[in-house]
């Protein structure tokens, strides 16, 4: 008869392979709020998340099908749309009164010049204060052009 376990079964989420508690620890031990930034092959959320023991609190939210309502005229799931997402979200961030941010890329494999950095360059670029190596940022002619240009003018003036 079987007296004692060995096994210690591991949290849901982790199970499923949708988060790493070591880094969110990582992260939630700095006392800033998260900007979140998750890209699929089709859109692109970029979030400001505030810890909270009851559940973590949303401060600003931006998709990418948001920027394509503002006048984009490309694909949603590309760097120029990631771009125009992060700098919304950051516009809103900023006017809800949060300066600054550290990033928040979840599984995501950090790849310079990729979407999630895109966003996190539009994000720095609408005013917020956030730690990153400006070589990791994708080049301007990838997230600027013409298809997004009515787009980032709505974004700007606000």
């Amino acid at each position: 008869m079987v007296e004692k376990t060995t096994y210690s079964m591991k949290f849901r989420r982790r199970r499923e392979g949708k988060t790493d508690y070591r880094k969110r620890l990582a992260l939630l031990k700095s006392k800033k709020p998260r900007l979140v930034i998750r890209v699929s092959g089709r859109k692109v959320l970029a979030q400001i998340i505030k810890y909270n023991a009851k559940g973590d609190e949303v401060l600003a939210t931006a998709t990418s099908s948001e920027v394509k309502g503002l006048g984009f005229k490309g694909h949603t799931g590309n760097a120029e749309s990631a771009y125009l997402t992060g700098m919304l979200c950051g516009k809103k961030a900023v006017k809800a009164g949060v300066k600054d941010a550290v990033l928040d890329i979840g599984l995501h494999t950090p790849v310079n010049g990729s979407n999630v950095f895109a966003a996190l360059k539009g994000a720095v670029e609408a005013g917020m204060e956030i730690p990153h190596d400006d070589k990791c940022f994708p080049a301007d002619e990838r997230v600027k052009s013409d298809k997004g240009k009515a787009a980032l003018e709505k974004i700007t003036k606000g």
